[in-house]
């Protein structure tokens, strides 16, 4: 098994074809993900690719849904922790932020989530009919 960086999901979904480095490195990844026995993309990369297409691509939350959900798809690539990534994916596509999702999706087992972002995080939550208690660290520990 192989473990790929975040730059190798990015040449391989992402065309660039105003970046010569990129142009010349496509080929050999598309070639690596026809030939590679097992590839191994860690929570981490996941993260990272989200933020890299979003962010330097301009790609919506739509082409990272539809490119997720195929990289899940292939046989001989295994997503560490995908059934929280998938579950990510689909609250993503509810309107959650990636990363949220893919933080409550990995913590859903725990009783409270800690974040100064509480209120706007809990909002979404409940809108999307989500248990879950996110709390403050203050109102955590005045508990």
């Amino acid at each position: 098994m192989i473990a790929v960086d975040t730059n190798i999901l990015a040449r391989f979904y992402c065309d660039d074809p105003n970046d010569a480095e990129a142009a010349q490195q496509r080929p050999e990844v598309l070639r690596l993900f026809q030939n590679a026995d097992a590839i191994y993309v860690t929570v981490a990369v996941m993260l990272e690719f989200e933020w890299i297409m979003r962010g330097f691509y301009q790609r919506t939350r739509e082409d990272f849904m539809l490119v997720v959900r195929h990289l899940l798809g292939l046989p001989n690539v295994t997503v560490k922790d995908w059934e929280a990534v998938d579950d990510a994916l689909t609250l993503h596509g509810k309107g959650l932020d990636f990363a949220d999702a893919l933080h409550w999706s990995r913590c859903r087992h725990c009783e409270h989530m800690i974040s100064f972002d509480d209120r706007r995080f809990s909002r979404k939550l409940r809108r999307l009919e989500l248990a879950a208690s996110v709390m403050t660290p203050a109102d955590f520990l005045e508990q």
